[in-house]
């Protein structure tokens, strides 16, 4: 697994677990929602993506996206 797809995995787990949360404990974990989608907004403008800077230090290859 490369880099690029690591962070999209981890961006779309967050996502599913925090449907979760707003399912079975109340409405204010859209917040957390909201949170993954504004940082997978700038991250594509910006390049800066701690999870892409985490999985790095883990020792996943790179990918294609240009990941700061």
């Amino acid at each position: 697994m490369n880099l690029d797809r690591a962070v999209m995995a981890f961006a779309g787990v967050m996502i599913l677990v925090s449907v979760l949360l707003v399912h079975f404990f109340s409405p204010w974990w859209l917040l957390f929602t909201a949170f993954i989608g504004l940082n997978l907004l700038q991250a594509s403008f910006t390049g800066f993506c701690p999870a892409a800077m985490l999985f790095k230090k883990l020792g996943v290859r790179g990918g294609n996206c240009a990941f700061k």
